[in-house]
């Protein structure tokens, strides 16, 4: 993984949020925050949580009381997430939602600064990919957790099974022959060997691990707002300007074109898929 593809700064945490959250994480938030919610823990650890699309949808779910600690390593991800959530949210304090407190804080999936057994639940989305020692992440997130404790996360499936990912990356790769920006099939869909993840998992430590893989249906007003989204709303922008500083238009352009050539001029849909985790023991 590029340095470049851990820098979610400048006008990109708005862009994600606004684009990208409705377009592809939105219904897997959903679903991981009913996973989470399933068994009504008193205490929630969620990491890597971007621009906090799982943070809306889970803190409604959880019970009067409960703990919840949102971190992420972005900072800036973070500050915005805490605007998202609710009037009170600086980003640096705690937050109430209905009667959930949250504790909003910067923090390294990898080295977290909570005391062993202090959550029921750590969930994930879509950070993993992320981590520079999964495994390392896996054992800190087992670390934390009390006895019958579970880790819920998500990754996604390779790129050749989301189709916008994928018509834009080889858009890209038409643009910059040379030098093909591969954000996208590097790290966002360079995680998705479902074996892999089993044994990495097992390596930290957890004896029970389940795995399912949802195919869902990415939908979007137009082709120009699906090619703004992964252009300018994701680190793949870090790349075609590292490329070319005035390049970003043009590659937002050439992406639409992609798009619209294979879903058409209006309203667009396309296919996306993710492997969703439960791991415990």
């Amino acid at each position: 993984m590029a340095e470049t593809d851990k820098v979610f700064a400048g006008s990109i945490p708005k862009f994600y949020d606004t684009l990208m959250v409705p377009l592809i994480f939105e219904a897997y938030a959903l679903d991981m925050a009913e996973l989470v919610a399933a068994s009504s823990p008193g205490a929630v650890l969620e990491t890597a949580a971007g621009s906090g699309v799982v943070t809306r949808a889970l803190a409604p779910r959880l019970g009067a009381g409960a703990r919840y600690v949102v971190t992420d390593l972005n900072q800036p991800m973070l500050d915005y997430a805490a605007t998202r959530q609710g009037d009170g949210a600086d980003g640096n304090s705690g937050s109430s939602t209905g009667n959930i407190n949250i504790e909003w804080r910067q923090a390294d999936a990898l080295k977290l600064p909570f005391e062993d057994a202090s959550f029921d639940v750590v969930c994930c989305q879509f950070g993993a990919m992320f981590f520079p020692d999964r495994t390392a992440g896996y054992a800190e997130a087992r670390r934390v957790l009390r006895p019958g404790g579970r880790f819920v996360f998500n990754v996604w499936d390779r790129i050749e099974e989301n189709a916008f990912a994928d018509e834009v990356t080889n858009a890209m790769a038409g643009l910059f022959p040379q030098d093909p920006p591969r954000f996208l099939a590097r790290t966002p869909h360079g995680y998705h060997d479902v074996a892999l993840i089993r044994e990495d998992l097992s390596r930290a430590g957890f004896a029970s691990i389940q795995i399912d893989t949802r195919e869902k249906l990415s939908r979007s007003p137009s082709a120009r707002e699906v090619a703004t989204a992964y252009c300018q709303g994701t680190p793949l922008r870090n790349e075609i300007e590292s490329r070319d500083a005035n390049a970003l238009q043009l590659a937002t352009d050439r992406a639409a074109q992609a798009i619209a050539s294979r879903h058409g001029e209006g309203p667009v849909a396309g296919k996306i898929q993710a492997h969703v985790i439960v791991a415990a023991g």
